[in-house]
């Protein structure tokens, strides 16, 4: 699924975001990556997103060689990916239903499809009887689950999850862990970034360790 080959990155004059990083992820693993804020796990993900530019090495995701796609190209690569944060980055101005349903509206859906794959998506989370709701009035779990439910509708080989438990208790993390691994059971690819502590020792999962712009692998 993804091939990572002394990938390099600086900021500018300042000390390297990410020094020599070489990892690879089989299609249908749950991987957790780890380390202090600022160690670089969420531009990683944004590398993998084609979100950044690196300054050298290689990115291989689903044989998509990353770092020579063109603007033009890069839907290539993101329709194979969904992708969650911390902070949810919902529309305000739009309800559950729209919330979702705008990630199919984006790649050019037909409505028939986007009413049934934004309900099914809604389903699986647990969130049809909130589907006129707005994003004020819902919980902060509901937000993250809504999240999840717009990274999910497109059928994504992969999930890129950064932070995603990162503003909720630890009983809602739990929830939302569980709604992670029931999606990495149906064969797509998660990567989760956390620095909890309690969810890495929940779950026996592989382990990227970023410390200092390096990785280490357990």
């Amino acid at each position: 699924m993804i091939q990572v080959f002394n990938l390099h990155k600086t900021y500018g004059s300042a000390t390297p975001a990410l020094t020599d990083i070489s990892f690879t992820i089989r299609d249908g693993e749950f991987v957790f990556i780890t380390g202090k804020s600022g160690a670089g796990k969420t531009t990683l993900f944004k590398i993998l997103f084609g979100w950044e530019k690196f300054d050298h090495g290689q990115v291989l995701v689903e044989g998509i060689n990353v770092g020579k796609l063109g603007e033009k190209n890069l839907y290539i690569l993101r329709r194979k990916i969904g992708i969650v944060f911390q902070d949810y980055k919902l529309l305000r101005g739009k309800t559950v239903f729209e919330n979702v349903a705008f990630a199919q509206q984006i790649i050019g859906s037909d409505k028939k499809t986007i009413r049934f794959k934004t309900w099914d998506a809604l389903k699986k989370v647990g969130l049809t009887t909130k589907k006129e709701a707005y994003p004020t009035q819902l919980s902060g779990g509901e937000q993250q689950r809504v999240a999840i439910a717009r990274a999910m509708v497109n059928d994504p080989q992969l999930i890129l999850a950064d932070e995603p438990t990162g503003n909720l208790d630890p009983d809602i993390s739990m929830e939302i862990l569980e709604i992670f691994e029931e999606i990495n059971q149906q064969g797509i690819t998660v990567i989760f970034a956390t620095h909890s502590t309690e969810i890495l020792h929940v779950k026996e999962r592989r382990l990227l360790f970023l410390n200092g712009g390096g990785i280490v692998q357990t």
